[in-house]
Order: structure tokens, then sequence, then C-alpha cells
């Protein structure tokens, strides 16, 4: 261990603001904590947060919910959600924040003048001026010139924040059987757009429902269908009942690890952004029906031959083989990845810089 942040440990507050920020966060604790560093892990009870954490062993401090899809409550909500994280941050007076986009964590820490780090991976998220990161963490993918960062404390790491867990990952055959697809001849993984999300755009919905169609209309194809939230599931089932009249589509009724569901699948069809990068991580046919902006990352790795944006309802049809694929090989394993390596060394040189002054 170097430097004065190593030789010392710091206490370092992390907030799990989404489901994505659970596994990718993981390998980060472990390498913090190896490093003589105390993690204050807090999360928001939102999606399926909490579920999450207690399959992957953390156990945080619950702060904070979910405040629908409305703007001005996501607004209200987001404010809310900073006065709930005050009083923690002033107890346990962390010496640096860490994030993947928890705005309530960054307007708290620039309240209490905490200095904050936040990982990213999407250029096109707006940002207030109240809730920027005193430090930016992103791919070098990304623009060289990303909108509400400061040039001089950004920091890059290779690849996509999804190699930082993805090679650690080992499949476990156990899953076909929890969910009754031991017999399948084709297996999909769903996962609707992100109905609630404030880069919402309705075209994906509209490929969505062409798409789960198709599957219906396919006499070997079984989908796993992956809501973000329970009011999400009771809507694609009121609004689409006929999907469900078969054993054709399953929602699991717990918490799946996530990365052993995509190995599983003959390929993945989703309207979010971390599902496809771990697909593509892990070498699985990734097709996307996200229709926001789409980021530097998403661009790259079609550009790569790992994943395939979906446009239009002909490109669902056209687009998408619905056929099995060879699953001898897991590909998570099958090069270095430094992104971990990368992304702690830069932790550890912005905590040195802020021992030092």
């Amino acid at each position: 261990m170097t430097g004065i942040g190593a030789q010392t440990g710091r206490k370092i507050w992390i907030d799990l603001d989404n489901t994505p920020h659970i596994p990718f966060f993981r390998p980060i604790i472990r390498e913090l904590e190896l490093r003589g560093h105390k993690v204050l892990l807090t999360a928001r009870d939102a999606y399926k947060v909490c579920e999450m954490t207690a399959k992957f062993g953390l156990s945080p401090k619950v702060i904070g919910r979910h405040y629908g899809r409305n703007r001005l409550r996501k607004f209200m909500g987001f404010i809310y959600r900073t006065f709930q994280l005050m009083p923690l941050a002033m107890k346990e007076r962390p010496f640096m924040a860490l994030n993947h986009g928890s705005r309530s964590q960054l307007l708290t820490c620039n309240l209490l003048r905490i200095p904050s780090i936040e990982i990213m991976d999407y250029e096109h998220t707006v940002a207030l001026p109240i809730d920027r990161p005193a430090w930016t963490i992103a791919p070098k993918y990304l623009p060289e010139i990303i909108p509400g960062v400061q040039q001089t404390r950004l920091r890059r790491y290779s690849g996509i924040k999804e190699d930082v867990y993805a090679p650690e990952f080992r499949p476990d055959p156990a899953i076909l059987k929890e969910l009754g697809l031991e017999n399948a001849p084709i297996i999909v993984t769903v996962r609707p757009p992100a109905s609630e999300a404030h880069y919402h755009n309705e075209e994906g919905d509209a490929l969505f429902a062409a798409f789960m169609d198709r599957v219906c209309a396919s006499d070997d194809v079984r989908a796993v269908l992956l809501p973000r939230s329970k009011h999400q599931e009771r809507e694609i089932r009121t609004t689409f009942p006929r999907w469900f009249e078969t054993s054709k589509v399953i929602i699991p009724s717990g918490v799946v690890d996530g990365l052993n569901l995509l190995w599983h699948s003959d390929l993945v069809v989703s309207g979010g952004g971390t599902m496809n990068r771990e697909a593509a991580a892990l070498g699985v046919p990734v097709f996307s029906i996200f229709r926001g902006t789409p980021g530097a990352v998403d661009m790259r790795l079609q550009d790569e031959g790992r994943l395939i944006l979906i446009e239009t309802t002909k490109d669902v049809h056209e687009k998408i083989p619905l056929r099995a694929r060879n699953k001898e090989v897991n590909t998570g394993e099958s090069s270095v990845r430094p992104a971990l390596t990368e992304i702690i060394a830069h932790i550890e040189a912005i905590l040195d810089f802020h021992a030092k002054r």
C-alpha cells in the first residue's frame, strides 16, 4: 500500500442508488477494505435494491425511496432524501464519498463540504450545478469533453463498468431448474424500458411490445421477463395479459443472479444500459431497445459487434435472430480487464490528494 490514504485508512461513504450499483461496487468495497479503508454503506429503497443487497451479502443503511415518474415528485424526492442523508453524514464524517449517479449523496456532500467522486458511464445525464461531484471517473470510451465535468478532475479507466465484476462471474446451471427452463430450446432474457426514468422514450415501449409478441408467437422460445419494479410488473400484466396465458413468459418471483441468468440465455433484449453491457461483457448476443440518446459506450460496443441497437419494429423482426448459442466457453473470463485496478488506483490517488491538503 502506498500514499497517505493507504497508510492511515479513510472512511469512504458509498451510496447504492440503483440495482446495477450493487454488483459494481461489491468488488470495489472489497478492494478498499483490503487497503485498510472503512466503508460506510447506504442505499435507497428503489426498484429491488434492498433484495439485491441481501443477496450479495451487503448490509447498507437504507435511507429514502423512489418517488415515481412524475418529474416534480422526483425533484422533491431528491431534495428530501438529501436532508434524510445529512444527519448520518454529519455523524459519521466520511473522508470521501463515492457513487455511480446518486444525486442526493452529491448534494449532501456539496452542502457539507465532503469531497465526492462520481463514477459515470453515460455522458448525456442531465446534471444540476448543485449536485455535481468534486471528481469524476469515466470510461475512456466517453468523449474528451463531458458536459458538466471538470476536465482537470476527470480520470479515465479502460473498458466498461461491467468489466469491474464480470471477470469474477462463474456460471451455475441450477438457475435453469429454479426457473423451470431445463428443457427450453431457446431462452431470451428481456428487460423492459425504464418507464419511470427521466430519459424514458415511448418508442422503446413499442419495440418492447413488438418483441414480446414475436416471442409469444415462436414455438421454441421461452422468455424471462425482468420488470424493474412491482409497479411496472402490474402494468405489464394488466396491459398484456395474453403474454401470460401460457408458460412462454415467466417473471421470477424473487431476485435472481443477473449475470448467471444472462449467461444461460441465448440472447438478451433490454431497454436498459447495464443489462445490455453485462451481456456484452459476457459475450452473449444483446439487442438494445433503449430509445433515448445513445451513449458513447453503447456506440463503441455496436462498432465492435458486441451490441446491436434496435430502432424500429422492422428491426425487431429482421435484426434479432431467435436461435440457440454455444454456451461451452465462459467468455467472461477470456481476457484481462484492468477496469477495477484502474478505478481503485484513481480513488487512492484522490484520497491522497485530499489528505495532503
